[in-house]
């Protein structure tokens, strides 16, 4: 069931004002997987506004840099969902006690909060912000007497949680600009390498 609670949703008719087009072009486009759409339970069309600016940004992502911009306004829109679920699943995560797992079930917002900070930062401010990350992740296993194996697999659950996120917010916004695609799987992937890295480095050198 769509919930209409918290966000700014616009019929179709609104959309096709708000496009300049007729409103049969936004029902072919929203039927035909070109335009972000969602169903009430009555079956009407219903568009999140959200979604819509990401769209139309993604019209015009013809360079790198526009590209750029673009992976950084999905991170606005971008929800890191982590339930204890599939937190339970999680070898390293059963071995933890209560204040070790809510240290860690924070994890994913910072990770997602850091990479807005590398991302609005120059080539040597982001590289520091993603050793930090991977710093602050070293640490916490240490503190929580998880091994570099264990940490490392709960630094990737995170890791690949943030990517899903980024990935399911391109594709709700029916984004397919490949410069789109390329400059957002480029930037997240040198981000959390670069973390992943540091959580190593610094296990290394706590072990000397």
């Amino acid at each position: 069931m769509l919930n209409l609670m918290a966000e700014t949703w616009l019929t179709l008719s609104e959309v096709a004002e708000w496009l300049g087009v007729h409103p049969s072009t936004v029902r072919n486009w929203a039927d035909q997987g070109r335009l972000p759409v969602h169903r009430t339970q009555g079956g009407h069309r219903r568009f999140k506004q959200s979604e819509l600016d990401l769209w139309a940004q993604s019209q015009n992502a013809d360079t790198e840099e526009e590209a750029a911009i673009l992976v950084q306004s999905a991170l606005g829109y971008t929800r890191v969902q982590i339930t204890e679920g599939s937190l339970e699943k999680e070898g390293w995560y059963q071995n933890l006690d209560q204040a070790a797992r809510q240290d860690y079930g924070r994890s994913g917002r910072k990770l997602m909060q850091a990479l807005t900070k590398y991302l609005a930062s120059d080539e040597e401010e982001g590289r520091g912000e993603a050793r930090a990350v991977g710093y602050d992740y070293a640490t916490l296993g240490r503190r929580h007497d998880l091994g570099v194996l264990e940490a490392t697999e709960a630094y990737l659950f995170f890791r690949t949680a943030l990517q899903n996120a980024m990935h399911a917010a391109y594709e709700a916004a029916a984004i397919d600009s490949p410069q789109a695609w390329s400059a957002m799987s480029a930037k997240v992937n040198a981000f959390t390498d670069q973390v992943l890295l540091s959580l190593l480095e610094t296990y290394e050198s706590l072990r000397a």
